[in-house]
């Protein structure tokens, strides 16, 4: 179901998950909402903790504290399983398959499965159906197994990191692949991925994981409106901590350049411009390295 009345497509209270043989949490008191029919960014540094949020809604994990709701149902369930697609990073698929074979397995586990569509999605990255999975590229696998999840219609899809074996043409193929399915059938899609320029014309709502919590969880647009970016003198910033949320800042002589989220007009004398989503992004991910060189750029994709 979609529209304004549909259940969220993730909705958590609490949420929280350990891998008891590393010791500490990898998810702690995480409370978000994503909306339904959203293209969501979920952004984050490695071990921040996205792998483990979109396997506990794809049902392979199960919470230790708290809840998460998939489309108002317990991940894993049936019913979630019948809804919820999952792409996970090492994409599971049978090496000694065909890839008609693997397609057929897809349309015999799946009551909802589109033939067609995970068709066209192999053809059009050039796969032959008599190929056996083995023996294709790492990015025509990804195809495969994005066949695999988009031809079980599902109402909500997870993605981890699907387009890190994709050339950039391939990326830029999916990313429309996936847009069209957004705006066609108001799929709800989870996208997890480190190429933040890609998700700037894609996504509509943004998701940040920091230190195993949800550290932003907001429509993009909104957060482009919010936020801004300042250069000035650098004996302004004490008035601008004061009464705006400085979320990162870098400092050349006397020269400083800040992201801020805005609480109302701008005291001193700043040149004032609007952030991309990638500077927004960044900027969070950056937060707590204030001590880093001043010479580093924003544009610096976290590892």
């Amino acid at each position: 179901m979609t529209g304004p009345d549909a259940p969220a497509a993730l909705r958590a209270t609490g949420l929280g998950f350990r891998y008891r043989a590393r010791g500490g949490w990898t998810l702690r008191d995480c409370e978000f909402t994503v909306p339904s029919g959203r293209i969501t960014a979920l952004v984050g540094r490695n071990g921040a903790g996205k792998s483990t949020l979109l396997h506990l809604a794809g049902g392979l994990l199960r919470a230790d504290s708290g809840e998460l709701r998939v489309l108002g149902v317990v991940p894993g369930t049936p019913e979630a399983r019948a809804r919820v697609a999952l792409f996970t990073q090492d994409k599971p698929l049978y090496p000694r398959f065909t890839v008609a074979d693997t397609l057929r397995l897809g349309k015999k586990l799946n009551s909802s499965w589109d033939q067609a569509a995970a068709e066209r999605i192999v053809h059009e990255g050039g796969i032959p159906l008599p190929a056996r999975v083995g023996e294709l590229s790492p990015g025509q696998r990804t195809r495969v197994a994005l066949a695999l999840a988009l031809g079980k219609r599902p109402e909500l899809l997870l993605l981890d990191e699907p387009m890190a074996d994709l050339d950039p043409v391939a990326r830029g193929e999916v990313m429309a692949m996936l847009m069209a399915e957004a705006a066609e059938r108001g799929t709800s899609i989870v996208l997890s991925s480190h190429v933040l320029p890609e998700l700037e014309q894609t996504c509509d709502w943004v998701l940040l994981v920091r230190d195993g919590h949800i550290e932003l969880s907001e429509d993009a647009d909104a957060l482009r409106e919010s936020h801004a970016v300042l250069t000035g003198h650098a004996d302004q910033v004490d008035a601008l901590a004061a009464r705006h949320t400085l979320v990162h800042h870098r400092a050349a002589g006397r020269q400083m350049t800040a992201l801020v989220r805005q609480r109302g007009p701008l005291p001193g004398d700043w040149h004032v411009e609007r952030p991309r989503l990638e500077d927004i992004l960044i900027g969070y991910l950056q937060a707590d390295d204030m001590a880093r060189p001043a010479a580093a750029e924003w544009t610096e994709v976290a590892a």
